[in-house]
């Protein structure tokens, strides 16, 4: 996460704009009553809102429109200029709204909203302990009888808090059985695993948001089987529940090596694996990082902070090669390198000893403490025992349904056909797991939206090095690249045959977050055909 500057800049907005100085949806970063706040003219309408990103805390002012929508530059989340609401994550809490007075050729910025004022509420920012108001309006009730959602993760939260935006008053039951869930789990390789974010940050939301929203969190119990005839999920503790629509959100597992002392590989999916690694590392010197995957690096890189000499084992050639090209995988390695990283590539990790680890060609690395990230597997034993129609994934149509009536799948357990690239996709990022959740909390409650967001992640390593990667192709045959990538500036685009697909960026989130638009674009020309799920069997 990048600090932002409490520093207001800008013009007073209070004092107003000359609306000849403004062309229409221009961005105006200013600010009002010691608030950062952005002014918009969407014709014929002006709009003013709080001009910081709720997710990180990102300057909206250096944002894209998209009608009246403003995108933030950094995570991609987008918010209603109209009463500010956070409608497509990783933001979950809206910003806040002003009113705006024209007169006299001059545009001003006359006062603060209530919350109240607007449908939804004002959060606290991320890390503030402010108290968080409820979300429900006075919209009639409307839906299914109830919703079970099994999963406390990215889609499994987003999907609960968007049925209660949507004013859906039925019950929510949200299980999961990581005690800690809902929280952010982006963070556990970066700022929280080096140590510059405190726990108190992780969470999406207190606990007390929860009981306001009258959304059941049942923290350390599984969902043990499901049972689509009846619509009952049968959870560990012996008891069950039913429900109207059901959501499977229930994530994917580390892959783990099955080598001798594998037993000492620490993994991490869970704040309690971070907890555990955190509480290892006060009484090491030397660690090994097993997989040179986005998260192993991630986590590399964190130790560095740590004060870890950091070995990588990994049997490609180049970090992230396969993901990102030759060109990016050789930078990521020359930052890691430049920071004390040691890599062993075209290497695999034959044993793992009480304080080293042995490769493949013998070579003997110290090692106090030894993690891998080489990848997850779906958790599809639930879906399968339950009947569902599988495809190396949950199979899902475009409404991200299941071959089981009233039954819906979201994030990294999910396999939905994508619009851009004509492919069937799985893929394991937070932004995708987050914005499906809240297309299936509205599709439950009677709409067709169909899942054709752009996918979206980042990854940071160290303080220097932010990688924005949106699109997704799995094979490409052709690059461009725009800037200098060894001076990190550059945007590297992907192409197959002749369309672009993926976009990825260093230091310019702007053109990344255009070319996310871009693409959203094209897509809006190109229906999909409807998929139809048959049930298996």
């Amino acid at each position: 996460m990048t600090e932002q500057s409490d520093e207001l800049t800008g013009p007073d907005l209070t004092q107003g704009i000359a609306i000849s100085d403004v062309r229409a949806g221009q961005l105006i970063a200013g600010h009002a009553f010691g608030e950062p706040v952005v002014l918009v003219h969407v014709e014929p309408n002006w709009f003013a809102v709080g001009g910081k990103c709720t997710h990180y805390g990102a300057p909206l002012g250096q944002g894209v429109l998209v009608s009246e929508t403003i995108r933030c530059p950094w995570h991609h989340a987008c918010f209603e200029l109209r009463n500010g609401a956070a409608s497509h994550a990783p933001a979950l809490t809206d910003l806040a709204t002003y009113d705006v007075a024209v007169e006299n050729d001059v545009a001003r910025v006359i006062r603060k909203r209530d919350a109240g004022q607007v449908k939804g509420e004002t959060y606290r920012p991320r890390g503030s302990r402010a108290p968080e108001q409820v979300l429900f309006d006075a919209q009639p009730a409307t839906g299914p009888k109830s919703v079970v959602i099994i999963g406390a993760g990215a889609a499994g939260n987003a999907c609960a808090e968007m049925l209660r935006r949507e004013a859906y008053r039925g019950p929510v039951t949200v299980i999961d059985p990581d005690p800690d869930a809902p929280y952010d789990r982006p963070n556990l390789s970066k700022d929280y695993m080096a140590g510059d974010a405190p726990e108190e940050w992780l969470p999406l939301h207190p606990r007390e948001f929860y009981q306001a929203q009258r959304i059941e969190i049942l923290s350390g119990v599984a969902a043990k089987t499901v049972d689509v005839k009846s619509k009952t999920v049968h959870l560990s503790d012996g008891s069950s529940r039913e429900y109207g629509c059901l959501l499977i959100a229930n994530g994917a597992s580390p892959i783990r090596l099955e080598i001798p002392g594998g037993e000492r590989i620490l993994y991490l999916r869970t704040l309690r694996d971070c907890r555990t690694i955190i509480e290892k590392l006060k009484a090491a010197k030397n660690a090994v990082v097993i997989g040179a995957s986005f998260i192993g690096l991630e986590v590399a890189a964190s130790f560095v902070k740590r004060g870890l000499h950091v070995s990588v084992v990994a049997p490609e050639t180049l970090p992230l090669e396969q993901v990102l090209g030759t060109e990016l995988g050789t930078l990521i390695k020359n930052v890691h390198e430049q920071h004390g990283v040691t890599f062993y590539l075209g290497r695999k990790v034959d044993a793992v000893e009480e304080r080293s680890v042995v490769l493949d060609d013998g070579t003997r690395l110290d090692a106090d403490l030894v993690t891998a990230g080489i990848g997850v597997r779906p958790n599809l034993q639930l879906a399968e025992s339950a009947g569902l129609t599988l495809d190396n994934g949950l199979a899902v149509n475009e409404f991200l349904e299941t071959s089981a009536s009233d039954v819906f799948a979201a994030g990294d357990v999910a396999r939905w056909p994508d619009a851009y690239s004509d492919a069937r996709l799985r893929i394991e990022h937070w932004v995708v797991a987050e914005r499906q959740g809240q297309v299936v909390a509205r599709n439950m409650l009677g709409n067709r939206d169909r899942f054709d967001d752009i996918p979206f992640f980042w990854s940071a390593h160290y303080d220097k090095l932010s990688i924005r990667y949106t699109g997704h192709v799995d094979h490409w045959d052709q690059t461009r690249i725009d800037g200098d990538i060894m001076k990190m500036d550059c945007a590297v685009s992907y192409f197959v045959g002749g369309r672009k697909l993926a976009m990825a960026t260093i230091n310019r989130d702007r053109q990344n977050l255009e070319t996310e638009v871009e693409l959203a674009t094209k897509l809006l020309l190109k229906p999909p055909p409807p998929v139809t799920i048959k049930a298996a069997g």
